[in-house]
């Protein structure tokens, strides 16, 4: 049996640090009311705390969240594992820790990758965006660096020149793309609100953003362009459009296309006589258009394309019936026992019938008992068949 944890002050003053102190009551958006270090069960409008009591009202706080630690965990943890997570509980919900990958990976034995799991919930809906807060980046990796801490800090050393770090592919998904957004609670006031820095001042200029690359590419491509119009002299003509990455090979001329951005070049290879080699600039080496081919070589008609085989898409199994449940089929099974056993309790009991008589209670009798006996055999019937149908699934 796992033993019980505790949550000691190392988890206290985590939690005291990210959660911050709040004397008088305030309102939430949600019409709850909060107090102390996030307390919202008994705060009311009005109300007052001081330090001390705020601390007692989050010890009382951590009973709860202490407790469900306790029960969702599988897997022997250390004071600063359990620490760690208490904090993370308390700040994402018990209900969001129990389905948590962090507790999945813990109780897996893998107690590292239960620890990279803290830092996914760094994202909160705010003003109806949902964001990175820079706050909750920094408490997961208070929490995780909490949580790798072993017992009497016995490090596994990793010396440098030995194993010199590589990025780590697999971690790039946990880089934000956009900047963490700062937002700043305040602690006054009756409600509670908060403030986001990264929105522009709207009465304030835009201050311009200094482009120290902007001279070097200027200077770049003028270079470029005079280079280019002393390869490609202004004739007037519209010059034709040639595709650098499909060179013509010999043999073959190539008639191009319109394409889309998003496809790869279609062209079609027409056999000819030989071209002449392109022309390549020996700085740029840029293959330039070759020259046309003789007017008497008249190239064949090219092939008609075949069709495309089109691969027809799957059909979508259709769904199984609904399985009737179990007890329809023992209801019956019951009804033909009782119906039986009324047969022949009714044929041991009854009394003679008159002479003449056209309705007997042995005719009676003898009906409830087929009847009781048809009632079985269909049930048993009816589940033979569902146990083939089980069969056949499996």
């Amino acid at each position: 049996m796992l033993s019980r944890h505790r949550v000691s002050r190392a988890a206290i003053e985590l939690i005291k640090r990210f959660e911050g102190y709040r004397r008088t009551a305030a309102q939430l958006p949600d019409g709850r009311w909060t107090i102390g270090y996030g307390h919202t069960l008994t705060a009311r409008e009005g109300a007052e705390v001081s330090e001390p009591d705020a601390e007692a009202l989050l010890v009382y706080d951590l009973i709860a969240v202490q407790h469900a630690v306790n029960e969702g965990l599988l897997a022997p943890v250390t004071q600063n594992q359990f620490d760690a997570l208490s904090s993370f509980a308390f700040n994402v919900g018990i209900d969001n820790f129990r389905r948590s990958q962090v507790l999945k990976r813990l109780n897996a034995g893998a107690p590292v990758q239960a620890a990279c799991a803290m830092e996914l919930w760094r994202k909160a809906y705010f003003e109806g965006e949902r964001i990175v807060v820079d706050a909750l980046v920094r408490r997961r990796s208070v929490e995780k660096a909490l949580f790798l801490t072993p017992p009497n800090d016995a490090w596994t050393p990793a010396p440098s020149p030995l194993l010199r770090p590589v990025i780590d592919l697999d971690a790039l998904d946990l880089v934000p793309l956009r900047r963490p957004v700062e937002v700043e609670a305040s602690f006054e006031g009756p409600k509670v609100t908060a403030r986001r820095d990264d929105l522009p001042d709207e009465d304030a200029p835009p201050e311009p953003t200094p482009d120290l690359a902007a001279p070097a590419l200027t200077a770049a491509a003028e270079q470029i362009a005079s280079r280019l119009e002393a390869i490609f002299p202004d004739t007037g003509e519209e010059p034709a459009l040639l595709d650098l990455d499909d060179a013509p090979r010999a043999g073959e001329t190539h008639a191009v296309r319109p394409q889309a951005d998003f496809a790869p070049p279609i062209t079609e290879r027409v056999e000819g006589p030989e071209p002449e080699p392109p022309v390549v600039d020996a700085e740029l080496a840029i293959p330039l258009a070759p020259s046309a081919p003789e007017p008497d070589a008249t190239p064949e008609a090219p092939a008609e394309p075949e069709p495309y085989e089109f691969i027809p898409a799957r059909l979508r199994p259709e769904p199984r019936p609904r399985e009737q449940s179990v007890a329809w089929d023992l209801l019956l099974s019951l009804l033909g026992l009782a119906f039986f056993g009324f047969g022949v309790f009714w044929g041991l009991s009854a009394r003679p019938a008159p002479t003449g008589a056209v309705i007997t209670p042995f005719m009676v009798a003898w009906s409830a008992g087929l009847a009781g006996v048809g009632f079985v055999a269909v049930a048993v019937y009816r589940l033979l068949q569902r146990m083939g149908r089980e069969a056949e699934r499996d």
